[in-house]
């Protein structure tokens, strides 16, 4: 069982989140204009450093107390049989694929453009033209 860092245990949410972040592939990074990213469910990563160096999956759940990973096909043997989710630092993986089906999520990566606006008309043209139907209207 994996000790949770001290430093962890008072650390509100929004902090916690932060220290879950990896950086971001080469290609990602040229698309998004972004190095480094949470980490989510459904992500593909590829482990950088460690025992399980260059395996690659998508990760299964993510554990912000602890700052760790659990990923598709990183597995160890137990003594009795079986096998068991070995725990990645989020500090330790790429990410080379993202999940975005959270639209939150991809707007924050993609970025919001901001929507065009219809040019605005000056308020003598419109004053114009309501004047022009009413004497319309009056004919």
């Amino acid at each position: 069982m994996a000790v949770i860092n001290p430093k962890l245990i008072h650390v509100p949410k929004h902090r916690r989140d932060g220290m879950v972040s990896a950086s971001l592939s080469d290609v990602l990074v040229e698309a998004y204009k972004k190095r480094t990213l949470r980490v989510v469910k459904g992500d593909s990563v590829k482990v950088m450093r460690g025992e399980y160096t260059g395996v690659e999956g998508k990760v299964e759940h993510v554990d912000t107390e602890r700052g760790t990973l659990n990923i598709e096909g990183v597995q160890r043997e137990k003594i009795r049989g079986g096998q068991v989710k070995v725990p990645i630092p989020a500090s330790k993986v790429m990410i080379t694929n993202l999940n975005l089906t959270d639209k939150y999520r991809s707007n924050k990566v993609q970025g919001d453009k901001p929507k065009e606006k219809a040019p605005a008309e000056p308020e003598e043209k419109t004053e114009s033209k309501k004047s022009k139907e009413s004497k319309e209207e009056k004919k």
